[in-house]
């Protein structure tokens, strides 16, 4: 009988359990169809989300804990499957806390985020063109989370990869780092666009994420059509996306 083999699947996470199901759920069971040998387990590194899920008493697992239950079960082979976007904050202190725990396996790999590289930037920019349809008049505008860390630098490459790749109507903002919504909004005035659709930039698109992108008060949704344009919402998580989750899967590949 071989060793006993895990892979822990961390990312952000959410409250919505309909996102969940789509984008999470639908990537453990790509993992378990793809690496049948392993045992998998779900651990969210949003304290916020974590904090909040306990709760409404809704069994979750942060990091340290999914660490803990694979130490007690006896894995000794251990591959973390991140499903964050960018190396920032969340990916780096999950990175921290794997260091505490490396003694307790014989050997770890860490997958690296989905957007890590250049090629990782292409095929996202390709697989998010599959899943949209906009007309050439339109803009289409991604919203991703942003961050104070240096990672966030990562939101204005990907629009850069969309402009070389052929997609100039595509914009990408963050609701807490940079570019802003002002500063999408400034762009979407040179260019004169009059419609635009809206998508999370996010793997999943839960409460929070779609309050902030298409709420009734002080959302992006809100404060487009004020500035007179048409506006479409899809509420589709990064997660939902085949090709994006393919790629995830890439990423656990290589680090293993």
């Amino acid at each position: 009988m071989g060793k006993k083999k895990g892979i822990l699947l961390a990312g952000p996470g959410t409250s919505h359990m309909d996102a969940l199901e789509k984008t999470i759920a639908a990537l453990e069971r790509d993992i378990e169809e793809h690496f049948p040998e392993y045992q998998i387990y779900r651990a969210f590194t949003s304290q916020r989300i974590v904090k909040k899920l306990k709760k409404n008493q809704i069994p979750v697992l942060d990091v340290k804990e999914a660490l803990e239950r694979m130490t007690l079960d006896g894995v000794k082979i251990l591959a973390v499957q991140s499903s964050h976007v960018i190396n920032g904050m969340e990916y780096d202190n999950m990175r921290k806390i794997l260091t505490e725990y490396e003694d307790r396996f014989e050997k770890v790999s860490v997958s690296a985020p989905l957007l890590s590289n250049a090629e990782d930037y292409k095929k996202v920019v390709h697989t998010i063109m599959e899943n949209v349809r906009i007309a050439e008049d339109e803009a289409l505008v991604l919203m991703g989370h942003g961050t104070g860390h240096h990672a966030n630098s990562a939101y204005p490459a990907l629009e850069y990869t969309f402009h070389l790749l052929g997609y100039p109507q595509v914009l990408v903002g963050t609701a807490e780092g940079f570019p802003d919504l002002e500063a999408v909004m400034t762009k979407l005035r040179v260019a004169e666009y009059k419609k635009v659709t809206i998508m999370p930039l996010m793997v999943t698109a839960g409460s929070h994420v779609r309050k902030t992108m298409a709420g009734e008060r002080e959302s992006w949704k809100t404060k487009l059509e004020e500035a007179g344009y048409e506006i479409e919402v899809m509420e589709k998580g990064l997660g939902e996306m085949k090709g994006i989750r393919h790629l995830f899967l890439e990423h656990l590949r290589a680090a293993m």
